[in-house]
């Protein structure tokens, strides 16, 4: 399993941890499979009011999808598969509220799911970026969920410039990517902290104001979202360039701000 899952009964809180330490916590198709198989099942755990997710290791909450998952696509220009689009709590309608707590990098298809989280504690070491431009491709889904939490020209400028720079933990806090910086290290009690709190109050409450305060963003993004397939087919490289130029990567130390 390269998905944990630990419920403290006493708090309503589980923790949801990627564990794929070895490749960044990267999510392989298996781990997708995980994770839509544990969002749909929390729905039915009375357990846990609450749910914190973050990453194994400290090295990365995420970079997103594994570079050696293939992904089957249909032969037509009119559907694409997206095993991440459905790797999320609201993906799966799950409305209970989910805190992230992210530790190290942060990046690409895992803003997936830290698009679907309610807030986000982030220790002083995270840092964020959206590599897709450098390796020719469109960043469409993760531009769309990062623009409903940021302001238009910092994603902007996350997005397109790329492996060059990196969104420290601070700056990601003063632009309101991140609601909390703690110590490195201390995303995690933090953001349990946070969940304890939330998950003592009455879960009808909380479950409905997670509701409504995803309701306000649905209309817009809906639209964006179907776009992005087209956007996709028609920005991407094929995937043999894409490759090249991930490995050809320059050694470059990114900038980080």
């Amino acid at each position: 399993m390269s998905v944990r899952l630990d419920v403290d009964e006493d708090t309503g809180v589980a923790v949801v941890a990627l564990d794929r330490p070895h490749r960044l916590n990267a999510i392989d198709l298996d781990t997708a499979g995980e994770l839509r198989d544990l969002w749909r099942g929390l729905r039915f755990d009375d357990r846990v009011r609450a749910v914190v997710l973050t990453g194994a290791g400290g090295r990365a909450f995420s970079t997103g999808i594994d570079r050696d998952a293939v992904v089957p696509q249909p032969d037509s220009p009119y559907m694409q598969d997206d095993p991440l689009l459905t790797v999320g709590p609201k993906a799966n309608d799950l409305w209970k509220p989910v805190i992230a707590a992210v530790e190290g990098m942060a990046c690409g298809g895992a803003f997936y799911l830290l698009g679907e989280c309610e807030f986000l504690v982030a220790g002083a070491d995270a840092v964020f970026f959206d590599p897709h431009t450098a390796y020719g491709m469109v960043s469409a889904y993760e531009s769309v969920l990062l623009a409903q939490r940021m302001p238009y020209g910092e994603v902007a400028r996350m997005m397109l410039m790329g492996t060059a720079e990196r969104i420290s933990a601070r700056r990601a806090h003063e632009i309101g990517l991140v609601s909390e910086v703690t110590e490195a290290g201390g995303a995690l009690k933090a953001a349990v902290a946070c969940a304890a709190v939330v998950a003592g109050y009455p879960p009808t409450g909380v479950q409905g104001t997670v509701r409504a305060l995803w309701a306000a963003k649905d209309a817009a993004r809906a639209s964006a979202y179907a776009q992005a397939p087209h956007l996709i087919a028609l920005g991407n490289l094929p995937s043999e360039r894409q490759a090249e130029l991930f490995t050809g990567r320059p050694a470059q130390k990114p900038r980080i701000r």
